[in-house]
């Protein structure tokens, strides 16, 4: 398990202090081309002057193994050996790729996430999963394997545009429902409006930190934390092989949520009145998904591809009452496609 990441100003100042290790032989920086951008000037001054930057374009199209070839490729040409550290700065993309591609070049070195985006800091650069989708399903390919070190540094989140933000609230939101009811009553009333950002972040990764030490490889309570995430994958990928109609993995996983409630209530597991209060907390952050009818189906196929799968038992993890998941709960394909019906028609 790895520490408790550094969160806040002085995030980077320990970073550096890491890199400033005799054990440290090179240092690479993994980052898209809007965290050059935006991100990087920030970052520079806490790198070694002899750092070397590695650059991927941005957007999950390119989370495939053929970036990863070109990672690899320019760790090889820079002879960086198992001692080198490679600084994944950027958002789910670049932390789970980046990671990925660190536990593999030469059975493995060290690597240290710098999450820039909120979905990030609070999600995907926590818990040591790593991966790369393949054929059009999210993360299809990945190993656990946990960074050195996590630094967060709130004022990376200043670069987002506000789909952005909200793509990682859908994360946080999740948290809260499915393990701290208290949280999420506090804030539905308040919605998106925050002034400080950290004290959220903290809250939001403790949640994920406590659920993943008692379960780091994803054999029992871990799953809790893929709740949203069986319709809202299987959403996501049906969408990314459409040019034009792609979303963001948290505006599918708010869906997926929505969807999955649904599925709570239909087996007696969530009432309808907490129903609602999701429904209309999360339509008040989120905008619909778009997507018709006549897709339902073969939207609802693609779950049969999830990784917590049993052979054709689809498990999914439901809600058993605001705070409370239980996983390894069986459903349909066709459950899930009238689930997607059922989002569909509301606010239609």
């Amino acid at each position: 398990m790895q520490d408790t990441p550094a969160i806040g100003p002085h995030a980077l100042i320990e970073l550096a202090d890491l890199l400033r290790q005799p054990a440290v032989s090179q240092v690479f920086v993994l980052a898209d081309a809007n965290t050059i951008r935006l991100c990087y000037p920030r970052l520079r001054d806490f790198l070694p002057e002899n750092h070397i930057t590695i650059e991927i374009p941005d957007g999950e199209e390119y989370k495939v193994l053929a970036t990863c070839e070109t990672v690899w490729e320019a760790l090889t040409e820079a002879r960086a050996d198992r001692f080198a550290v490679l600084v994944n700065l950027g958002g789910g993309v670049v932390t789970d790729l980046g990671g990925f591609c660190a536990a593999l070049y030469k059975r493995g070195i060290r690597f240290v996430q710098v999450p820039t985006t909120l979905l990030a800091q609070v999600d995907a650069s926590v818990g040591g999963k790593t991966g790369v989708d393949f054929q059009n399903f999210k993360n299809q390919l990945g190993v656990f394997q946990v960074p050195a070190a996590v630094f967060i540094e709130p004022r990376f989140l200043n670069t987002l545009e506000p789909r952005q933000l909200k793509s990682g609230y859908a994360e946080v939101v999740k948290h809260w429902l499915i393990a701290d009811a208290a949280a999420f009553e506090n804030h539905r009333r308040t919605g998106f409006f925050v002034d400080e950002w950290a004290p959220i972040i903290r809250e939001s990764v403790l949640t994920k930190e406590r659920i993943v030490a008692a379960d780091p490889l994803e054999s029992g309570l871990r799953k809790v934390l893929n709740f949203g995430h069986t319709v809202g994958h299987a959403l996501e990928s049906y969408l990314l092989s459409l040019p034009g109609r792609e979303i963001l993995h948290g505006e599918a996983v708010a869906a997926g949520m929505i969807c999955e409630s649904w599925l709570s209530m239909k087996k007696g597991l969530l009432s309808e009145e907490d129903l609602d209060k999701i429904e209309t907390f999360l339509f008040s952050v989120f905008e619909k998904v778009q997507f018709v009818t006549l897709e339902t189906d073969a939207i609802a196929e693609l779950a049969l591809q999830d990784k917590k799968n049993a052979g054709s038992i689809i498990n999914c993890t439901l809600l058993e009452g605001i705070g409370h998941a239980i996983y390894d709960q069986s459903i349909s394909v066709a459950e899930i496609a009238e689930s997607l019906r059922y989002y569909h028609w509301l606010l239609s």
